[in-house]
């Protein structure tokens, strides 16, 4: 396909990396971000340059893709990984978790892919890939803030994909689960916890706490290979799920939502006036 440049946030670890490594292991270009550069350094080569970047600040995000468009003529992708979670109930959450995660996973997001897009659509052509979870699409407990910033971005992105097709500009989705990047260890715990909830979801908190870090069945490397394969492709899906699980929870939610839209479609039908 020839050398492509890269975009890719939250890069200084965990599927960031894994992708970041993967294209420039293939000859491509990349401009990886991380909130301090120097998380950067297991990165090297010629064809990487390494921008410091925190996605809260929209101007920056702009600063970023001007200076990679600077350095290499161009953006061919643009990868949104930069994220974290809290594992909270939704009861529990304060006022500044629920808007620190939000700043983060979707307005971090909203801000580099208006930034690239704007460049793409003057190219006539480019790929924006934002990077959700299963949890972008199924709910579990004590990750509500975690998913409503997921589902906010795959609303927007299949919002945006339909904007971006008359331009050239393909748009997707990826859905991981449980991958072993160091995820967990990166999670942040709630400030204000209610004891009901850590009676009632104890095995939850147990699933979600940083000593199973390492036993996630998902390969980063397998992943940045499919990556890798969906960017090739000339007419890329919108959705791509990640791992044995985001496959099995996702297909298996979406089966649950259509039973019970068909038999409450009588109700719906009856709506009309």
């Amino acid at each position: 396909m020839g050398e492509r440049v890269w975009l890719i946030t939250g890069a200084g670890r965990g599927l960031g990396q894994s992708f970041a490594e993967a294209a420039l292991a293939r000859g491509d270009a990349v401009v990886a971000t991380a909130r301090s550069a120097s998380q950067l350094d297991r990165l090297a080569g010629e064809r990487l340059l390494a921008l410091d970047l925190d996605v809260t600040e929209r101007a920056a995000a702009q600063r970023v893709v001007e200076r990679a468009v600077a350095r290499f003529g161009r953006l061919d992708i643009a990868v949104n990984n930069a994220g974290y979670a809290i594992h909270a109930a939704v009861e529990e959450l304060t006022e500044e978790e629920i808007r620190a995660q939000l700043e983060t996973n979707f307005f971090g997001a909203l801000w580099v892919t208006q930034a690239a897009m704007a460049v793409m659509r003057r190219q006539g052509w480019g790929h924006i890939v934002n990077v959700s979870s299963t949890a972008g699409v199924v709910g579990f407990p004590l990750v509500g803030a975690y998913s409503a910033s997921k589902f906010a971005l795959e609303g927007m992105t299949e919002c945006l994909a339909l904007e971006a097709a008359p331009f050239g500009v393909h748009v997707s989705i990826l859905e991981p689960s449980d991958f072993r990047t160091g995820f967990r260890e990166a999670c942040r715990k709630r400030a204000a916890p209610i004891a009901d909830y850590e009676a009632a979801f104890a095995d939850n908190l147990d699933a979600l706490s940083a000593r199973h870090a390492g036993a996630e069945a998902g390969d980063p490397r397998r992943a940045a290979a499919a990556l890798l394969d969906l960017v090739d492709q000339p007419a890329p899906p919108l959705r791509l799920a990640l791992g044995n699980a985001a496959h099995e929870r996702l297909t298996a939610h979406h089966r649950a939502v259509l039973r019970e839209w068909e038999e409450a479609e009588a109700v719906a039908r009856g709506a009309d006036g």
